[in-house]
């Protein structure tokens, strides 16, 4: 009989519980811990765990605590021989801090209005995208192994740098979240003088604050760790609400129009995941054995929005070339072949057997 895999999540509130239970889902034996014993105790109950505590023959390692305690934990777990990511959703200060071969940076973009272990979900990251940040110094190998993992629990994994990460997301997460933070504050300061006005909450206004509700805990060290981005991201908005307020103030019918009518475009083509294997192309590209080559290659795909749908590594018997293989979308093949040799590659396409 084949031993399970084994892995180890530090952290077990909604991301590691959830991570947990995907895991054991697909046949992991998986070691947990956390600093409040109980709350592990809960995951072991709730079928997130294995076992609670740390396992030396665990191949990976995920750190699922708050931003400020990634790094010594990252760290503690490097101690051991295995792989070890992350979750955090700022990414500079940590893979800065946790320069080691066999750390990968990551961030799924999931999660839930519920809080802790007791909203864990074993299908949280089906269809979800997560990001990983490797950079030059990160093992080939080890991305390759925490980008199987992850795909293999539905997610949808984006390579991007560090920094561009923390930028995006300063968009997408960060900002949104203060913005309806700002709304239902005004809502609620409203609500005092006039106690009928949240029971007239629409959906519009449910949609807009609904992640409001999240746990606010998280918040102030992401604040801290993303400063700049979210301070740029915020003037822009501030800016945005201006221009709006001006155009509304002026009563400017073809302005609105003009600013609604983009923004509803923007929305209804936000991108989703579609899988289709009979459209799927297989990029073979010979790379060096230098630090630095896996996180180039993935990050052009990931700039010019091509999807990298599997990654496999095929070393050369001589040990100083190999051929990074990678499956995307076949009408994104050749943008991204024309991409990597304008950087000195030599890619070849061919469409994927099935």
């Amino acid at each position: 009989m084949t031993s399970p895999n084994r892995a180890v999540v530090v952290g077990t509130g909604l991301i590691g519980g959830s991570i947990g239970m995907a895991l054991r889902a697909r046949g992991w034996f998986v070691t947990g811990r956390d600093r409040d014993q109980g709350r592990a105790e809960m995951a072991l109950s709730l079928g997130a765990l294995d076992a609670i505590g740390s396992d030396p023959a665990a191949e990976l390692t995920f750190v699922a605590t708050p931003v400020s305690a990634v790094v010594a934990e990252a760290a503690e777990a490097l101690s051991g021989g295995g792989v070890v990511t992350d979750v955090g959703s700022v990414k500079v200060p940590i893979v800065t801090a946790v320069d080691h071969p066999r750390f990968v940076g990551g961030h799924p973009m999931a999660g839930s209005e519920q809080e802790g272990v007791q909203g864990a979900d074993p299908a949280l990251f089906e269809g979800a995208t997560w990001v990983l940040t490797p950079t030059a110094s990160t093992d080939p190998e080890a991305y390759a192994r925490v980008r199987a993992v992850v795909s293999s629990l539905g997610a949808d994994v984006l390579a991007v740098p560090p920094q561009r990460h923390d930028e995006l997301v300063a968009v997408v997460s960060h900002v949104p979240h203060l913005t309806a933070a700002a709304l239902m504050t005004l809502a609620a300061d409203g609500a005092e003088e006039h106690r009928t006005l949240l029971r007239l909450a629409a959906g519009g206004f449910r949609d807009m604050t609904r992640i409001a509700a999240g746990h606010p805990g998280i918040w102030p060290d992401i604040c801290a760790d993303n400063r700049q981005a979210i301070l740029g991201v915020l003037d822009r908005l501030i800016d945005t609400l201006g221009d709006l307020r001006t155009i509304v103030d002026e009563a400017d019918r073809p302005s609105l129009l003009r600013t609604l009518e983009r923004a509803r475009h923007a929305r209804v083509n936000l991108p989703t995941r579609l899988m289709r294997a009979e459209s799927l192309v297989e990029v073979r590209v010979p790379i060096p054995d230098r630090p630095g080559v896996l996180a180039e290659v993935t990050t052009v795909a990931a700039d010019l929005g091509v999807n990298v749908e599997d990654l496999e590594i095929a070393h050369s018997p001589e040990g100083e070339r190999g051929v990074l293989l990678l499956l995307i979308d076949a009408g994104a093949g050749e943008l991204l072949r024309e991409a990597l040799y304008a950087r000195g590659y030599r890619p070849s396409m061919q469409p994927l057997a099935l």
